[in-house]
């Protein structure tokens, strides 16, 4: 028996594919037309590769899935990237079949940005149709929640707050009286769960969603067999507390469904695309601070004796201990069982060191970190083992953070969450900038970190 959830279904899929080939050719016919060059068997051979590459990668992303609720951010970055193994897959074939002599530079060069450009903005503008049909009242979806909850409101206004997005709230049921539930959405409320099963066998919604708590187990099962009755696209919306664990996705064990709730969300080719903007970013960087390191680490023999670079033991990926590298700035190394912060006028900082710590530029041995794996340039701020241990057991779903490589920067820095936590709502709100930042992974989030942490960043009041 194979799994009972499949994946979101894009009506217009077909048309996607069929698109995505014919611009794919006709690009490269327009690019050599203009360049007056004839298309001998080589191009229509490299055009067929790049086409049956673009889709089957497109496939392995879920780009023909429904991008109805999706972010086009994501969209375009899974086209770019779906095309940028197609010319892979075209260089690796000129380059293996020697027959790169037999066709235009020029031609494949334009080729590739031409097409790159094309496949993001023909789905842009399409999404823009879309979009606008949608505010008209056509391709919608009228939508019933059952269970007027905080994760049915919150579900609301999504439908409320985008109308672009073509759900269309028709109402509300809850067997619960009036005064327990909450006052947002209740002028939709339309009666019991019962009367909604029924109005959903006359064919009354497209979808409906389920937004009671997992623990009422029992009842949810009992309208889950009540609208297997039914035509009605059912979903079950996670709870407070579903809601916020972290990435979870579906499984398979065999034949056998599970939920995965702890895990991290860099697998696959996400954790490779991770990996090699580490590599590239971290070698890129280290070249251009190698001389202002070396300029720092005479400073710091100068300024007071002891070792130039500070290596503090922290946790790592899965919780795993790794040597941070710093820059000393402290006359004492406090690596022990109890690690106090540094406060405000604290007397262990020397001079060169407050100044290095104001400004970041302490955390520069770091970049060494990243190209030895233990870190990224990007992900939650590494604490002190004796923090970890003190804080574990008093934030929920603090050692969640620890499912991915910590970072140099992060969300948290560069949001204002970064320096002393001298009471438990700062260390609170790190977290769950911290956690925002692994739910919501993405290439593009790590550029926008990369590029704010530059102007506000570095040099931050809470840094001492």
């Amino acid at each position: 028996m194979s799994g009972y959830i499949k994946d979101n279904v894009n009506q217009f899929s077909a048309l996607y594919r069929i698109v995505d080939f014919l611009g794919i050719q006709f690009a490269l016919y327009f690019c050599a037309e203009i360049h007056s060059v004839p298309l001998s068997d080589t191009y229509i051979m490299i055009g067929l590769i790049a086409s049956i590459s673009f889709s089957l990668f497109g496939e392995s992303l879920q780009l023909y899935r429904s991008w109805r609720t999706g972010s086009f951010a994501r969209l375009a970055l899974y086209t770019f990237l779906s095309w940028a193994v197609a010319a892979f897959a075209v260089t690796s074939y000129l380059f293996f079949s020697k027959t790169s002599v037999e066709i235009s530079r020029f031609v494949i060069g334009i080729w590739f940005i031409g097409s790159a450009v094309s496949l993001v903005s023909w789905r842009m503008l399409f999404r823009l149709f879309l979009f606008s049909r949608r505010r008209k009242g056509a391709n919608t979806r009228n939508v019933a929640i059952f269970g007027l909850t905080s994760s049915g409101v919150r579900l609301a206004k999504e439908f409320v707050n985008h109308p672009e997005t073509g759900f269309t709230l028709d109402a509300f049921f809850d067997d619960r009286e009036n005064e327990r539930l909450p006052k947002q959405f209740q002028g939709r409320l339309a009666g019991g769960i019962d009367e909604g099963v029924k109005l959903a066998k006359k064919g009354k919604f497209d979808i409906i969603y389920i937004a009671l708590p997992l623990v009422a187990q029992k009842r949810i099962e009992e309208i889950l067999r009540s609208l297997g009755d039914t035509t009605v696209d059912v979903h079950l919306v996670p709870d407070f507390f579903t809601f916020n664990l972290m990435n979870a996705r579906l499984t398979h064990v065999g034949n056998t469904q599970t939920i995965s709730v702890y895990e991290s969300p860099l697998s696959g080719l996400s954790s490779l695309a991770k990996k090699v903007e580490d590599i590239i970013g971290g070698t890129c960087i280290l070249a251009a601070i190698a001389l202002p390191m070396l300029i720092i680490s005479i400073l710091i023999k100068l300024d007071s004796p002891g070792p130039i670079v500070f290596k503090q033991k922290r946790y790592g990926l899965d919780g795993k201990p790794i040597n941070v590298w710093k820059f000393r700035s402290m006359k004492v190394e406090d690596n022990g069982a109890v690690v106090k912060q540094a406060v405000k006028g604290d007397a262990r900082i020397t001079k060169l060191g407050a100044f290095l710590r104001r400004t970041s530029l302490d955390e520069l041995p770091q970049f060494i970190n990243v190209m030895q794996g233990r870190m990224s340039i990007v992900g939650p701020r590494p604490h002190a083992i004796a923090h970890n241990e003190e804080y574990r057991s008093l934030i929920d779903f603090y050692m969640l953070r620890h499912k991915v490589k910590p970072g140099i920067t992060g969300w948290a820095q560069i949001n204002g969450w970064r320096g002393e936590t001298d009471t438990l709502e700062k260390m609170e709100k790190r977290i769950e900038f911290d956690l925002y930042y692994i739910r919501n992974w993405s290439l593009l989030l790590d550029i926008k970190i990369v590029f704010l942490t530059i102007f506000k960043g570095f040099v931050n009041k809470n840094a001492y």
